[in-house]
C-alpha cells in the first residue's frame, strides 16, 4: 500500500472524440439531462494540417465533467466490425474486452438509478443490462458513438475490511502476473500466502489499537 499523500479530488474531465456531435448532445443533455457547462471552439489550432474543432463538456455532477472532441471534416476511420469511434476491432475480439472500457456515473440511490432507466427506455439508447454485483447496482447502454455507458449506485457502504481485502488481491496480482505462469487459482494461493504473512502484524495494529 502506497504511503504517497492523496491530493487530487476527483475527474476534472474524460473526453473522447464524435463524429455525431447533434445525436451526442441529444443524449447526454436532452435524454440524461446532463448540462452544457463549457465549450471551445478553436480555429487553427494545432500544427499544419490539425482540423477546426469544438470541445464540448457536459456536467456530471461533483464537479466533474464529460468532454467530447468533433473535428470539422474529419471522417470516420476503418476497422472491424465491432468497437466505437475511438477504436474499431475485428470480429475475434471479445466483446467482453471491448466493452472492459467504459465509463461509469454514480447516482445516490436506487430511486435515481430507476430515474435514469425512465428516460433512457423512452430513448433511443434504452438499457441493455441491469446487473447487481458486490456492492453496487448499474444499469448499461452505449451512448451514439457506441461508448459503453453505466449508471451505479451503492448497495451498501464498502468497508475498511474490503479495502484491506482489496489492497491483499492487489499485491498477489502483482506478484502472479510477474510470474511464469498468471493464473486466477495461483492468485488466489499468493493471497492466501500474503494473508498468513501479514497476520502478525494486524494481530500487532489491533492490540495497540485497543489498549
Amino acid at each position: 500500500m502506497s504511503d504517497l499523500p492523496h491530493k487530487v479530488r476527483g475527474v476534472d474531465h474524460v473526453a473522447y472524440p464524435t463524429f455525431d456531435p447533434a445525436a451526442t448532445v441529444e443524449f447526454y443533455r436532452d435524454v440524461l439531462g446532463f448540462p452544457v457547462v463549457h465549450s471551445i471552439c478553436a480555429a487553427g489550432w494545432g500544427p499544419e494540417k490539425h482540423p477546426d474543432f469544438i470541445h464540448f463538456f457536459f456536467d456530471i455532477g461533483n464537479d466533474d465533467r464529460l468532454a467530447f472532441f468533433y473535428y470539422f471534416g474529419l471522417e470516420p476511420f476503418d476497422g472491424g466490425p465491432q468497437g466505437d469511434s475511438y477504436s474499431r476491432f475485428a470480429e475475434d475480439v471479445p466483446i467482453f474486452f471491448i466493452r472492459s472500457r467504459h465509463l461509469a456515473i454514480h447516482v445516490d440511490n436506487e430511486e435515481d438509478l430507476m430515474e435514469y432507466r425512465r428516460r433512457l427506455d423512452g430513448s433511443d439508447w434504452p438499457v441493455e443490462m441491469q446487473i447487481q454485483h458486490e456492492t453496487i447496482e448499474s444499469i448499461y447502454t452505449h451512448d451514439p458513438n457506441g461508448y459503453m455507458i453505466e449508471l451505479t449506485r451503492a448497495m451498501r457502504p464498502v468497508t475498511p475490511q474490503e479495502d484491506l481485502d482489496a489492497n491483499l488481491t492487489i499485491d498477489a496480482l502483482i506478484d502472479v502476473v510477474r510470474g511464469p505462469d498468471p493464473s486466477m487459482a495461483n492468485l488466489l494461493t499468493r493471497k492466501a500466502e500474503l494473508i498468513v504473512e501479514r497476520a502478525a502484524d494486524w494481530s500487532a495494529e489491533h492490540e495497540v489499537g485497543v489498549s
